[in-house]
């Protein structure tokens, strides 16, 4: 059973890292394939393996026939939907609605968002709304989040926003069972804000008591990050394991002090019922979130074991969860939780096998602390690109503080009206921050890498497996050699005289990175998204850090535009800018948080490890009326080709760099202010003569960028045309070689991205 169970999560795995989808047509090998199997035991695997590809893939194609038809985007629907999640708190709630009439056909499930909410907005509510849809569109950038991956797994088919006119209105109300559950979250977390105040203890207590996450801000968030304790802060799979783990030891407890009922049903199938049903009351909580259910599947299988009587090997049991886990949930692979919870637990197996009873409570603690560290460490760069080195202390005081005390806690002022239990929890909670904030304040708290290859992380395991193991296996210290790779090799980077330059997904906005052999220039650095989240921090940071970068030599900040310098204060606190050069106001904020700062000016010149760079605009003496019109525009040569790089100049700027003759033809264009119809001017494009030219713009962009008439002229020209709307993120590669340029989406190759 257990090769047969790991087979089929394979085989889901598998599904996932197509480009596109098979044709369920292939569901008809399946019947020669049992066939096979029952005639020789060894087709078996291959049987499994095929049953969970094709699962994943029928519901891959239900799922992606469900999102919104692409003449629906963009267009004022009149929807009458139920407010079936908790939607978030703050004045533009964002939840998820089911609509129930709408006159043309939608997917069952939309995310939506209220800005400035005229009325309070409650799970289980019945409202008309005026909805402006589209389908599920995220950002797509090397080592970035998959958001359209999240919105597949969780069967989201559209997002959108509730339109202000006409006025929306509540029609009634749905009191399922769901909305009910939806409707006790909701209470608890008011009561929990009610009585605490906007705390960071309040946003924690509410994650672990309903998984509201979005309580907690993103200062703490970076915290726990960088302490280890991420998986802590949610109703993870370890709190729903103990929480269930407790109500089994409690009903047998109870159960075998009563005679008549330990004759009825033995003591033990008493617990494994006691633990499914806590598991899942627990799961309901959280607002039945995906990692949450994916636990309950688990503690489900390992009950239904313990009621069998079959629990023999805990390898057998562990394998049969992670099918059952997959049956339940095909785009499980795809999660990070997923790998890291069963990669903890089988770490704990394997490091115990050859324990005795005797020795040191402690000491085996504090073993199983090293052994999980250091055999995740590989993952967690591999998914991360971070490994927190006070984790295990972190860890050692965090986990028996937040699920002994804190969680159970948290669980019976949810239940029970007395506020000193959540006076106490805050309480505990604010010194666990502290303790926290000491760890993180550790030399060498957390060790950020690069994104190792691919290839070397099975190696990595490999290793951190040969020095977990059992005493008496000779050289476990040659598991250190199969480890190196994945931490010791850098990735790939430029030769002498190549420029590698992408050109990021930010939507509405613009970041560049262009690198040579040893240097590093970013220019802009994309918009901010919100109070706390920008495109430096979600976009720009990740990729660097993946591709071992952790300075920036020198940072061009073309004009003070918001969807160019939004991020940039994320840049300056996370990464050393050596300088930065740009076209902003002496008095601007920025420049106090840069080492260097200057002007960038036209005929400025010089040259990286072979590698030519000019500014051609603004001029020295003149400054534009309008801001667009100061933006810097760089020119990036090498003996293979050259980009040029022209923020969001409009015609007056074009005019002037092609009356001035400073333009030579160009391979790659960026084009000006994203394609507006104010810029890219016919002679301005006659110029140049760009083979490609790369419009960095917003999905279905507010501003109508970019303009037909303006794709046209580029078309006309001869131009190839890539949009990081469409395509992602574009990586142009120039050297003697000649010139490459890679789309993102393309280059992932995931069937939900194309």
């Amino acid at each position: 059973m257990t090769p047969a169970a790991v087979a089929f999560a394979s085989g889901a795995a598998l599904l996932q890292l197509q480009a596109a989808l098979p044709s369920l047509l292939w569901a008809g090998v399946l019947p020669l394939l049992l066939g096979l199997a029952i005639w020789r035991r060894a087709f078996l695997v291959l049987f499994f393996l095929a049953a969970g590809f094709l699962w994943a893939a029928a519901w891959a194609h239900w799922r992606i026939a469900d999102r919104l038809a692409p003449e629906l985007e963009g267009r004022d629907l009149e929807v009458v939907g139920v407010v079936s999640s908790l939607p978030t708190s703050g004045a533009s709630p964002r939840f998820e609605l089911e609509p129930e009439a709408a006159g043309v056909r939608l997917p069952r499930k939309l995310l939506v968002t209220w800005y400035d909410a005229a009325s309070p907005v409650h799970p289980g509510e019945r409202w008309l709304f005026t909805l402006r849809l589209r389908r599920p569109h995220g950002l797509v950038n090397p080592h970035g989040f998959d958001y359209e991956a999240w919105l597949l797994e969780r069967g989201i088919g559209a997002t959108g926003y509730v339109r202000s006119k006409p006025e929306p209105k509540k029609v009634g109300s749905r009191n399922g069972f769901l909305d009910r559950i939806e409707q006790l979250r909701e209470a608890v977390r008011e009561r929990f804000l009610g009585t605490l105040g906007a705390t960071p203890a309040a946003g924690i207590l509410a994650a672990l008591a309903i998984g509201d996450q979005r309580s907690i801000s993103g200062e703490e968030w970076r915290l726990f990050n960088r302490t280890g304790v991420t998986h802590l802060m949610s109703i993870s799979g370890l709190h729903v394991t103990l929480v269930s783990g407790l109500a089994a030891w409690l009903v047998a407890l109870g159960w075998r002090r009563s005679s008549a009922l330990a004759l009825r049903l033995a003591a033990r199938k008493s617990a494994a019922a006691a633990a499914i049903a806590a598991a899942l009351g627990y799961t309901l909580l959280s607002g039945f979130a995906v990692p949450a259910q994916r636990t309950f599947w688990m503690v489900t299988v390992v009950a239904a074991a313990l009621w069998s009587g079959r629990i023999a090997s805990p390898w057998r049991t562990l394998a049969l969860a992670l099918g059952v886990v997959v049956l339940a949930d095909p785009w499980a692979p795809l999660a990070p939780g997923l790998w890291l919870s069963f990669g903890a637990v089988a770490l704990m197996f394997y490091v115990a096998a050859g324990w005795t009873s005797a020795g040191p409570r402690l000491a085996q603690w504090g073993r199983m602390q090293w052994a999980i560290t250091l055999g995740l460490a590989p993952a967690a760069l591999l998914l991360f690109g971070q490994v927190s080195l006070a984790g295990p202390l972190a860890n050692a005081i965090a986990i028996p503080v937040v699920s002994v005390i804190v969680t159970p806690l948290a669980l019976l002022a949810a239940i029970l009206p007395f506020d000193f239990l959540l006076t106490f929890s805050s309480f505990l909670v604010e010194w666990l921050l502290q303790f926290l904030e000491w760890c993180a304040a550790l030399p060498l708290a957390l060790w950020q890498s690069h994104a190792p290859a691919p290839w070397t992380v099975p190696l990595a395991l490999a290793g951190a497996a040969w020095m977990l193991a059992p005493r008496g296996l000779p050289w476990r210290a040659g598991g250190v050699a199969l480890m190196a790779p994945a931490f010791a090799l850098a990735p790939p980077a430029p030769g002498h005289g190549e420029a590698w330059i992408t050109v990021f997904d930010v939507g509405q906005g613009l970041a560049v990175l262009a690198r040579t052999s040893s240097r590093v220039l970013l220019y802009d650095t994309g918009p901010a998204f919100g109070p706390e989240a920008d495109s430096g921090s979600r976009v720009v940071v990740p990729a660097l850090r993946g591709a071992g970068l952790t300075r920036v030599d020198l940072m061009v900040l073309t004009h003070q535009d918001a969807d160019h310098v939004g991020g940039a204060v994320s840049v300056l606190e996370s990464l050393e800018v050596a300088a930065i050069a740009s076209s902003l106001a002496a008095e601007h904020p920025l420049h106090a948080l840069a080492a260097a700062r200057r002007r960038c000016r036209a005929g400025e010149r010089w040259q990286w490890d072979g590698v030519r760079f000019a500014f051609l605009h603004p001029p020295a003496a003149a400054r534009e009326a309008r801001r667009n019109d100061q933006s810097c525009v760089l020119r990036i040569d090498t003996d293979g080709g050259s980009m040029l790089l022209t923020g969001d100049i409009e015609r007056i700027s074009e005019e002037r760099l092609v009356g001035e003759k400073k333009l030579d033809s160009t391979d790659i264009l960026l084009v000006p202010h994203h394609g507006s119809r104010s810029s890219s001017s016919p002679e301005f494009i006659a110029a140049l003569k760009p083979r490609y030219a790369i419009v960095p713009v917003g999905y279905r962009s507010r501003f109508g960028h970019p303009a037909p008439g303006v794709l046209d002229r580029y078309r006309a020209a001869g131009a190839q045309l890539l949009r990081t709307d469409i395509d992602g993120a574009a990586t142009v590669r120039l050297g003697d070689a000649g010139l490459s340029v890679q789309a993102e989406r393309r280059g992932r190759g995931r069937y939900w991205l194309q």
